[in-house]
C-alpha cells in the first residue's frame, strides 16, 4: 500500500547540496540491511554503505557511503559522493 504523504529530503556532500525536494519515498542500503522510508516514518539514524540512494523509485544517486537521519518528517543524508570516472 502506497502512502500519499510527502516528506522533505536533503542529500548533502561536503562540497554541495546534491538533492533537495519533497518526496514520497526513499530506498537506502545501510550497514544493517536495506530499508525504505515513507512520510511520517518513526525517527531513524543509520549508516549507509556504498550503493545507490533510490528516490521515488525513479531517481538514483550513487554514493560511496554516508549517514542518514529521519526525524520530524525530514530526511537528512550526508554522503561521500561516488567519484566520476
Amino acid at each position: 500500500m502506497q502512502n500519499k504523504g510527502n516528506f522533505k529530503c536533503v542529500i548533502m556532500s561536503p562540497n554541495r547540496v546534491v538533492y533537495q525536494k519533497d518526496i514520497q519515498s526513499i530506498f537506502l542500503t545501510g550497514d544493517q540491511g536495506e530499508y525504505e522510508i515513507w512520510a511520517y516514518h518513526y525517527p531513524l539514524l543509520g549508516v549507509l554503505k556504498k550503493s545507490e540512494v533510490i528516490i521515488n523509485w525513479n531517481e538514483k544517486i550513487p554514493i560511496n557511503g554516508g549517514v542518514m537521519r529521519f526525524f520530524a518528517n525530514e530526511c537528512t543524508i550526508l554522503i561521500e559522493e561516488e567519484m566520476k570516472k
